[in-house]
């Protein structure tokens, strides 16, 4: 689901020294770089993911299905925030090699949507599964919630964010949730939150400088008590416990892209770990009633 992307949010074009109102001139060894890693990720992925995922299982002729009411969409804002992250990341890389605003960010900011919609080729061939248009539609929305931001004020001041802490409900059903925390991170979606983070500095316009700059606000959702895809139920249609849960949630949140030190390698894992939504105090919103965390991971 992450992407490895040493810095998540985009610089501003002009202080980074790309001025939009000068043509730019692409580093063709740059572009050429770029196009045959990508050509090269994709194919690897597309082979890989079908020789290591799909070969065991029959195939079919392409079709969707409806998987949209699956794990409360959580597994949708998962899509969602792969292809935000790997569009903000492919954004840098194609700025990188000197090409136009425009195209740069349209072509970087699509990199996740392209990615990701070899998943749906593969799923959509297979009996096992099929090619849904919820993924396709939260795979668009990423990368158009990192593209809209890039066009209009060339950094990214609504960042899709994540959080993970184990679950007690994994351990039911580890095929699916998986069996060690690595997995788990990946598949278990009860352990996992969803954050839109809000820096308020950039939103708000403050000029002040002593308001913090890293100072954001983030509204969350999670989702708890899921052992299967759908709610369990018997032939009289009465809910199996558990009863599955929606959790809502706001939150402070440190960006960690604008922190600025000395240390360009300290820098560096900072911004590597800024799609991370940092543990602060938090207060819940669950079954109509409300709870606070002093520490919510």
């Amino acid at each position: 689901m992450l992407s490895s992307a040493q810095d998540w949010n985009i610089p501003k074009i002009r202080s980074s020294g790309w001025d939009v109102e000068t043509p730019q001139s692409v580093d063709k060894k740059k572009r050429n770089i770029l196009l045959i890693s990508e050509a090269t990720a994709y194919t690897v992925s597309l082979v890989g993911l079908n020789q290591l995922w799909y070969k065991d299982y029959p195939k079919s002729s392409f079709h969707f299905i409806n998987d949209n009411g699956e794990w409360l969409q959580m597994d949708k804002l998962g899509h969602m925030a792969t292809s935000y992250y790997t569009g903000v990341a492919g954004v840098k890389a194609y700025q990188w090699t000197g090409m136009s605003r425009k195209n740069a960010i349209w072509y970087g900011g699509l990199t996740g949507t392209f990615f990701l919609t070899i998943i749906e080729v593969l799923d959509g061939q297979s009996e096992q599964w099929g090619a849904s248009s919820g993924d396709l539609i939260a795979n668009t929305a990423g990368s158009f919630l990192a593209i809209g931001q890039a066009l209009k004020w060339d950094e990214q001041r609504i960042q899709l964010k994540y959080s993970y802490k184990p679950s007690v409900w994994a351990s039911q059903n580890p095929s699916q949730l998986g069996s060690n925390h690595l997995e788990r991170a990946l598949k278990d979606y009860n352990g996992q939150t969803y954050w839109l983070s809000f820096n308020m500095k950039s939103l708000l316009g403050i000029q002040s400088v002593d308001f913090p700059n890293w100072l954001s606000v983030a509204i969350g959702h999670s989702a708890n008590k899921m052992t299967t895809p759908y709610q369990p139920i018997d032939e009289e249609g009465k809910i199996w416990y558990p009863k599955r849960e929606r959790q809502f949630l706001i939150s402070f949140d440190i960006d960690l892209t604008r922190i600025k030190t000395k240390s360009k390698s300290l820098n560096s894992i900072l911004h590597a770990f800024g799609f991370i939504k940092f543990p602060m105090p938090t207060i819940e919103l669950r079954n109509n009633r409300i709870y606070a965390h002093p520490i919510y991971y």
